[in-house]
């Protein structure tokens, strides 16, 4: 009889226990589960501002840039593991003036290997401002997925009174984890909008609204936790490019030349003596060539350099045949991209071709 009680007893006390234990697991289960549900985003951390510091918290002018790592910058956000499974990779640690051809394979080919696996479902991209848009369309060009690539920055350092730091890095990965965001192309998220990386350009040098696409509008917003979409680029970009940086080792040298009254050619015979490929010319008005110039720039195409006419404007269309004779010239318009887009997908195009009828049609492509 006894025996019998004690093993009841024994039978009771275990399932007490059992039940203690499964009930003190089940928070971490369902923590399990709710992230089993979220999206897996990888941050790539370049450096900028975003991980930058200042002397004091009323500093935003004057501070070190590229200070601050990835970790620490997730860290400060505790609210990412509410909207993702975050992990970050801290790619370089530099202000994005210094962003070079090289950085730009490297980080496109990173990312290329991230989106290829099926346990990524976006990148977020931590960037410098002053060349965002660069490498923003860049990846556009080059990254071979359309999982979303998000890519942020900030215009206040991490240390000031209001940072926009952690608030954009939040709508970014949030961003990278919409499906909304799939097949739309490089993104650029900063100031709770959604920006296309073809058409937003950097236009104030400090305040915190500074990314605009000034023509052709923003994609969208982003508020409430969540994205929302008005409108998408009609031009190609991501998995439907025809450049391949897979096995690219370096980028043709293509640099930029400024319009002004009374330029000379100095700077164009300096670029083109120094191995120039390619020149953008960022000419007045609808990419006018001055008098002075026209003979200078058949010189440097005779001798295999291939010039695109863009426009310091910024904003508008670069007629073909308009200020110039393009056909006559041998020359590329820029369609509406700036010159400095102008030079990134001049670089890819002459790893594929020297035809300016065939690079004039990925201009009217991308």
């Amino acid at each position: 009889m006894l025996s019998r009680n004690f093993h009841a007893y024994a039978q009771l006390l275990f399932g007490v226990l059992l039940s203690t234990q499964l009930l003190a697991g089940a928070p971490a289960r369902a923590q399990e589960a709710s992230a089993a549900h979220l999206p897996n985003i990888v941050i790539l951390a370049t450096g900028g501002t975003i991980a930058g510091s200042g002397a004091d918290s009323t500093t935003t002018v004057g501070y070190t840039s590229a200070t601050v790592g990835v970790e620490r910058l997730i860290a400060a956000v505790p609210e990412l593991k509410k909207v993702a499974n975050v992990k970050g990779e801290q790619v370089f640690q530099i202000a994005s003036e210094s962003m070079t051809n090289a950085h730009w394979l490297t980080l496109a080919k990173r990312i290329n290997v991230l989106l290829a696996r099926p346990d990524v479902d976006g990148v977020v991209v931590t960037h410098g401002t002053d060349t965002i848009e660069e490498t923003a369309y860049f990846l556009d060009l080059t990254v071979k997925s359309r999982k979303p690539v998000v890519v942020v920055g900030a215009m206040r350092p991490s240390t000031a009174i209001s940072a926009d730091g952690p608030i954009n890095l939040y709508n970014a990965v949030l961003l990278a984890g919409s499906k909304d965001a799939v097949g739309k192309g490089v993104l650029v998220a900063l100031n709770d909008q959604i920006n296309a990386a073809r058409e937003v350009t950097k236009t104030n040098t400090s305040t915190t609204d500074t990314f605009k696409s000034t023509e052709l509008g923003m994609l969208g917003y982003i508020q409430g936790n969540k994205a929302f979409f008005y409108r998408q680029s009609t031009r190609k970009n991501t998995a439907d490019t025809e450049f391949d940086i897979s096995k690219l080792e370096a980028l043709p040298q293509v640099d930029i030349i400024y319009g002004y009254a009374n330029m000379g050619r100095v700077a164009l015979d300096a670029l083109v003596g120094a191995g120039a490929k390619g020149i953008v010319q960022a000419g007045v008005g609808d990419g006018s060539i001055a008098a002075q110039m026209k003979g200078p720039l058949i010189e440097a195409r005779k001798k295999g350099v291939l010039i695109v006419r863009a426009s310091r404007v910024g904003q508008g269309i670069v007629a073909r045949n308009g200020e110039a004779n393009d056909d006559e010239l041998d020359t590329v318009v820029a369609d509406t991209l700036n010159a400095q887009k102008a030079r990134i997908l001049l670089m890819l195009a002459l790893t594929k071709t020297s035809n300016t009828q065939e690079i004039q049609r990925m201009f009217y492509t991308y």
